[in-house]
Order: structure tokens, then C-alpha cells, then sequence
């Protein structure tokens, strides 16, 4: 089996740049890899949770472990939130039914865009109905074919498809290397605006972008910085205020986006900065303008989970120390830790067969992990992405390095 997976995983690359006259041509294709995988167990993916418990899940009937969500203050399940969002369907109904620009904008979403604003040490923010629609619409309001677009080889596919469909002059800087980027400012067109957009924590790595270094450029070569925070709010800082108050540079870059479906235990997203410009993107930003507006109660979440995020902090400290305990368990067992700073704990594998492989035995033995393959990584750069929450408990995370050990030497991956 082992042999026919690796052979259908090694296909699957090439689907890709398959052409043909018909476009559905590579959907046949995919199919009978696919379906082959699914036969065989090994489908990894759209995993359905019968419930979610938070730091536990159900699925398939059985209780696990879930050491693979994003909810880093475990916040989603907590009772608070769940009635906020409630009570917000009771005043305002299940959803808004139009767009910001004309009928979608309720004073929920002015009052929250005020809290967050000041949560983020900004003067305006502006809430839209996904992260990645944040990331789109800041980028296609203020850059275009005239703008030269500085970004990190790792950041998310939303900063990457977003100077795409602007058209900006696009540059990759090897990741998390100022050098490499101040080489790419030093030659870049100076009749082009620039923008660096640089993800604050990186979604696979964990590791933090070196804020300081990177504003310094920008201000050196007169160019912009918006900093993706979708992972760095709530998790760095003292009070989770993010990857810019984790450095004291609040008030120095230029643009913060975040979401709400990491620690704010919802969905949708923001982008935080000077009125004026604010101002802008709520005029230009297309995929604002034309999206239905965010869902009260999805609002209301969020609006919650951010009070008690300012009331307890402590959940910010909880959830890096329940990461210390994974890193320093994993490390010593021998499995390959990335360099993590965050929640966000990568276990470096190599083989997509095998990472695929140790998934399934780490869910067979009650503990839910996340494979990472190919394009979302490298190829043959294949890992397992573990997260932690505030909420896991010792005996949550003895558990499951229990199991990774088990696992690990079932393998001989250690």
C-alpha cells in the first residue's frame, strides 16, 4: 500500500500544470488519485468534527485530542461568547443581507471597529466578512501596476494572490531576512511606490517576523508596512494586542490586519491604521464592497472574546507555555521542532508518505493533528502542524507526547 500511496501522492504534484482543451480535464485526473487515497484511509483532509469540545473534539465517535485548531485561547467553546453571539441574533437577526457600502452596516460593526482600533493602538479600523478578504481589499484599494509589492517568501496565499490581482511589481525575500529584502529595496524601480507586507507570525512555522529590522527598512526607503497579524493577535504581547505590541511598534507600522478566527474565536477580519487611509479602503476595497457584511452574531463573538481577552491576559501566557511543554517534549524525544516563538508548533517530517502516514496513526491513538504537503509547503518539506491552546491541561499534553512517542517509534521516525 505504502508504495501505491507514495506513487498517487507524487502524481497528485503534477496536476497542477496540467493543460488540455477542457478545463475539467484535470478534475478527472484528480479523482482517481483522490479516490484511490480515500479507499486506502489516507484522505487527510475535511475531517467532519461531530463536536467540538475545544481543547477535545469528537470524531468519528471517538473522543481526541485536538492539538490542530487555531483556537489559541480557547475561546470558541466558552459560554460568554456563545450567548454574545446568540443575544446578537435576537436584536439583529442571522445576518445583515447587503453589502457595507449600502445596507449592510450596523452600529455593531462601528462600535467593534472602535474597540479594536484602540485594542490595536490605531486610530480607525475596518471589519470585513473573512481574513482573507482583509488582506485583498487592503491591497487592491492602495497598490497597482505602479507599486512595487516586498514580500516574505513564507507568507500567507492571501498577501500573495492580493498583489497578484493588483498587478503590483512583486519581490520574495528569503524568509525572515532583512538583508535579502534591503537588496531588493536597494534595486527596485524609484519611480514605484513601495509596500512591504510581511506576515507578524508565520501560519506554519510559528516563528515571528523581526519587526524592528523590517520598519527600519521601510522607513530608510520611504516605503510602506502592513503586517499580517492573523496569528500574531492574541498570542504575542502581554495583553495579545499582536506581533507590533509584542515590539512596542504599534504606533510605527503603518497597517495591521488581523482575523477573528484564531483567538477570537469567530469568523471574519480587520485592518487597523490612520483614519485617512481606513477611510480609502472602505471606499476602494472591492472585496469589501461587494461581500455581504460580516454576521452579527459572528461580530458579537468576536466583540466578546476580545473583552475577555483584556480582562485575562493570563490566557496569552498559558497558551506559550503549554507550547514550551509540546517543544521540549517533542525535542526530546528526537523529532525535528521547527524554531518556534509561538502556539504554532511545527514537526518537521520531510516524506509526504509518511507524514500522511503519522497523521493517521496519531488520530487512530486519540490525538488531532494537522499533515502539511505540498504547495502548502515546500516539496519534501512535508510536516505536521501541532498547535496548543490556553486550555490544554497537563494531562492533555501528556497524553498526547505520550502518543507521539508510541507513534514515532511504530514508524521509526525516532
Amino acid at each position: 500500500m505504502n508504495n501505491a500511496l507514495d506513487q498517487l501522492i507524487s502524481d497528485r504534484h503534477h496536476l497542477e500544470n496540467t493543460s488540455d482543451s477542457d478545463v475539467f480535464s484535470k478534475t478527472k485526473e484528480f479523482q482517481k488519485i483522490v479516490g484511490s487515497v480515500r479507499e486506502m484511509g489516507m484522505y487527510p483532509y475535511f475531517q467532519a468534527l461531530e463536536c467540538n469540545l475545544g481543547s477535545e473534539a469528537i470524531i468519528k465517535g471517538k473522543k481526541v485530542i485536538m492539538l490542530g485548531s487555531n483556537n489559541y485561547l480557547g475561546l470558541t467553546t466558552d459560554p460568554r461568547v456563545r450567548e454574545a453571539a446568540i443575544d446578537a441574533i435576537r436584536k439583529y437577526g442571522t445576518s445583515a443581507t447587503g453589502s457595507r457600502l449600502l445596507n449592510g452596516t450596523l452600529e455593531i460593526h462601528e462600535t467593534f471597529e472602535r474597540e479594536i482600533a484602540d485594542f490595536l493602538g490605531k486610530e480607525a479600523a475596518l471589519v470585513f466578512t473573512t481574513g482573507y478578504q482583509v488582506n485583498i481589499g487592503i491591497i487592491s484599494a492602495l497598490a497597482n501596476e505602479n507599486t512595487s509589492a516586498f514580500l516574505d517568501k513564507l507568507n500567507h496565499a492571501s498577501l500573495q494572490d492580493a498583489v497578484k490581482m493588483a498587478g503590483c511589481n512583486t519581490h520574495y525575500f528569503k524568509h525572515n531576512n532583512p538583508e535579502d529584502l534591503e537588496r531588493l529595496l536597494q534595486a527596485a524601480p524609484k519611480h514605484q511606490a513601495k509596500l512591504i507586507a510581511i506576515d507578524g507570525v508565520f501560519s506554519m512555522e510559528g516563528d515571528i517576523t523581526p519587526l524592528p529590522k523590517m520598519l527600519a527598512l521601510a522607513k530608510k526607503h520611504n516605503a510602506r508596512l502592513l503586517i499580517d497579524d492573523a496569528h500574531g493577535l492574541g498570542i504575542l504581547g502581554k495583553r495579545g494586542e499582536g506581533t507590533a505590541g509584542h515590539f512596542g511598534l504599534s504606533k510605527e507600522v503603518d497597517l495591521i490586519m488581523a482575523t477573528f478566527s484564531k483567538s477570537l474565536a469567530s469568523t471574519g477580519g480587520c485592518v487597523a491604521g490612520d483614519f485617512e487611509v481606513i477611510d480609502y479602503i472602505k471606499h476602494f476595497g472591492r472585496s469589501m464592497i461587494f461581500s455581504a457584511s460580516i454576521t452579527p452574531a459572528n461580530l458579537a463573538a468576536a466583540s466578546e472574546s476580545l473583552k475577555i481577552l483584556r480582562a485575562e491576559p493570563e490566557r496569552v501566557l498559558q497558551a506559550a507555555k503549554n507550547a514550551q511543554s509540546i517543544v521540549q517534549g517533542l525535542s526530546a524525544m528526537g523529532w525535528k521542532v521547527g524554531n518556534t516563538e509561538t502556539p504554532i508548533v511545527p514537526v518537521h517530517i520531510g516524506n509526504d508518505l509518511y507524514t500522511m502516514l503519522l497523521w493517521k496513526e496519531l488520530l487512530e491513538e486519540g490525538v488531532y493533528v494537522n499533515p502539511i504537503l505540498y504547495p502548502a509547503v515546500g516539496k519534501d518539506k512535508a510536516m505536521l502542524r501541532v498547535s496548543t491552546m490556553s486550555t490544554h491541561t497537563k494531562d492533555h499534553l501528556s497524553f498526547a507526547l505520550d502518543k507521539f512517542h508510541k507513534v514515532g517509534k511504530k514508524l521509526e521516525l525516532i
